[in-house]
């Protein structure tokens, strides 16, 4: 009698949930007819229309596509030999091609609608510029194998070359704003900063794709560090986690009038920025050979071959 009372009073049990459910699921209309409403008033952001929208899933996917032809062998699924070589090149260069020439085309032809714009055959262009990207790889490979022998050069950590490729963060980021880097001069939007986003998120590492670097840049650590846009870096430059290279802070009026000017500092050859180091400022150069310590912070430029660090501190010990 028991196990018969419990299935009739697990049956009502059910049966009230059941409209309960029901009861909470009526209300799901009246909020999404708020939701199409509301979606672009007061100020609210939407994107609906006609304007095709570059995917950040294919970005990331590019990424990935794009390392498996500068770093051979490294990230791909199969063994690479001399035989199978050209076969593994054929086939991932023309499927990057695809995808990267779609998803640029997407990108132009957001702009070209969302904005109002002439007509600028963005297929063409999308191609045009994927092709200048394919034929710019061998250049990324060997700026990108400076960037590796600078880290392996300035971290005695570092075993061997191969460590540095499949773990350090900073070369993965550095790695990542050489190619959005190569797209920003192609003047590819959005996709560029997604993938330098990408990287962010991924490494703490904040690159912006506008940044100029030079040749054997090394980030030790990494995390924390930001460099802004219309930054300038010189060759043999080397930096540690917390580095702040940025602008100083503006009024909305002044920031859209700086929009398109420089707004960060110029680091020139052979400088080292210590842990936590902050420079900012359009006009704010960093002099070759200098040394910045950890904790600084710099609004003026520093002549060449000088070192600028904090006064050290007064430490108190206290015996229990």
């Amino acid at each position: 009698m028991d196990t018969v009372n419990n299935g009739e009073n697990g049956k009502g049990s059910c049966k009230m949930e059941i409209s309960t459910t029901n009861d909470f699921r009526s209300e799901i209309p009246s909020i999404v007819d708020t939701l199409v409403s509301l979606h672009d008033q007061e100020g609210r952001f939407s994107h609906i229309g006609p304007e095709p929208v570059p995917s950040r899933i294919s970005a990331i996917d590019i990424i990935k596509r794009a390392f498996r032809i500068i770093y051979p062998g490294y990230f791909s699924e199969t063994s690479l030999d001399e035989i199978n070589i050209k076969y593994y090149f054929g086939q991932e260069v023309m499927e990057l091609f695809q995808a990267l020439s779609d998803q640029i085309t997407f990108a132009i032809r957001h702009d070209c609608l969302r904005f109002d714009l002439p007509c600028t055959q963005c297929e063409e262009r999308g191609q045009r510029a994927t092709i200048n990207f394919l034929k710019r790889i061998p250049d990324l490979q060997a700026t990108l194998a400076k960037d590796i022998r600078a880290a392996y050069e300035g971290d005695p950590a570092s075993k061997y070359y191969d460590e540095i490729i499949f773990s350090y963060p900073g070369l993965y980021a550095i790695s990542v704003y050489r190619i959005a880097h190569q797209l920003h001069i192609e003047g590819v939007p959005l996709i560029p900063r997604i993938m330098t986003e990408y990287a962010h998120s991924l490494t703490g590492i904040d690159i912006h794709p506008g940044v100029e670097i030079g040749e054997s840049f090394f980030v030790d650590h990494g995390t924390g560090v930001v460099i802004g846009e219309t930054t300038i870096i010189g060759n043999r430059v080397r930096i540690y986690q917390g580095v702040t290279i940025g602008a100083l802070s503006l009024s909305k009026e002044e920031c859209e009038q700086l929009r398109n000017q420089k707004r960060h500092p110029t680091i020139e050859d052979d400088v080292i920025i210590y842990a936590n180091a902050t420079i900012l400022g359009g006009k704010t150069t960093i002099g070759a050979r200098s040394v910045i310590g950890g904790n600084v912070w710099l609004t003026e430029s520093v002549p060449p071959d000088t070192t600028v660090f904090m006064k050290r501190p007064e430490l108190i010990f206290k015996e229990k």
